[in-house]
Parts: structure tokens; sequence; C-alpha cells
């Protein structure tokens, strides 16, 4: 087959390739660089090519291949290695910038919410929290450790209904 002849047969099949690029990428743009990028090495490797054999087939398979080759060139140059110990590969692309003004909203509420609590609640649940064991929390108070341990619990059921609305649905 003469190079002008293959050219030809390339021209003639580029329309019936251009749904298959358009599939592999959904973008008309990535679809219409896809098709060229088949064409041009389709015409780079005519040598390469069998005559007699199926050239639609053989198309389809280098617009496969180079669809391939570039989305594992797109997925490497968006992720790096970690070289700590743990070797964890990260994907760069998925940049998260966290706007702090959502946590002072919620710290806002649970501050209100703990204020809200009777001081019956709110003493041992607070010695708690700051790190006081109950029987440290008994013995500050002089009540009895069930007593701080129930006070402490109920603290923290009245705190979930108050705050229900940060709960995580999964």
């Amino acid at each position: 087959m003469t190079t002008l002849e293959f050219s030809y047969s390339l021209n003639k099949l580029s329309s019936t390739l251009k749904p298959f690029a358009l599939k592999l990428t959904r973008d008309m743009d990535d679809a219409n660089d896809l098709l060229q990028d088949t064409m041009v090495k389709a015409f780079t490797n005519k040598d390469k090519f069998t005559e007699g054999t199926n050239l639609k087939a053989w198309l389809y398979t280098i617009m496969k291949n180079t669809f391939i080759t570039n989305y594992q060139r797109m997925v490497r140059r968006g992720t790096f290695v970690d070289t700590t110990d743990n070797l964890h590969f990260l994907n760069s692309s998925d940049v998260l910038i966290e706007n702090g003004v959502f946590g002072n909203f919620a710290m806002d509420d649970i501050t209100e919410a703990i204020d809200k609590l009777d001081d019956v609640y709110k003493t041992p649940f607070m010695m708690h929290f700051r790190g006081f064991k109950y029987h440290e929390i008994a013995d500050k108070l002089q009540i009895p450790i069930g007593t701080v341990k129930n006070r402490i619990h109920i603290a923290r059921k009245l705190l979930k209904e108050d705050l229900m609305v940060y709960k995580h649905k999964n």
C-alpha cells in the first residue's frame, strides 16, 4: 500500500473513530486530540501495518492504547510519593483548603450548650473534661462516685440532644 493510499484510508476511517474517541474521553476537545494523536501514530507507524489485515481494528487498538497511556500519564502527574517510612501514595490534585469559620460556629454552639447545663451537671462534666478522674471529682465535690458518673452521663446526653445538628450522617 502506497503512502497516498494509506493516507486516504486513514482519512476515510477517521469519521468512524471519532465516536469511539468521544466515548473514551467524554469531552469533544479531548476526543479531537485523541483522534489526531491516533492518526499521527498510525501514519508514523504505517510500516508496522500488515497489508490485507483490518486497518479499522488496528486504528481502534492504537486509539485505545493511546488513551490508556495518556490517562496513566495524567494520573502519575497528579500523584507524588511521600518518602516517609510508610511510603503512602497521595493524590496531589485533591487540594483541600479548610475554612475555620465552621469550627468557630461549632465551638460557639458547644460552649453555649455547656453554659445552658444546670451547675449540678456542668461542674462534674467540665472537671472530667479537664482531665479529673471520677474519684477526684467525687472527693472534690464530696458526692459518691456513682453520682459523679450519673451526672456526667446526663450532661453528655443533654449535650448530645442539644447538638444533634452536628451529628454526621453515614
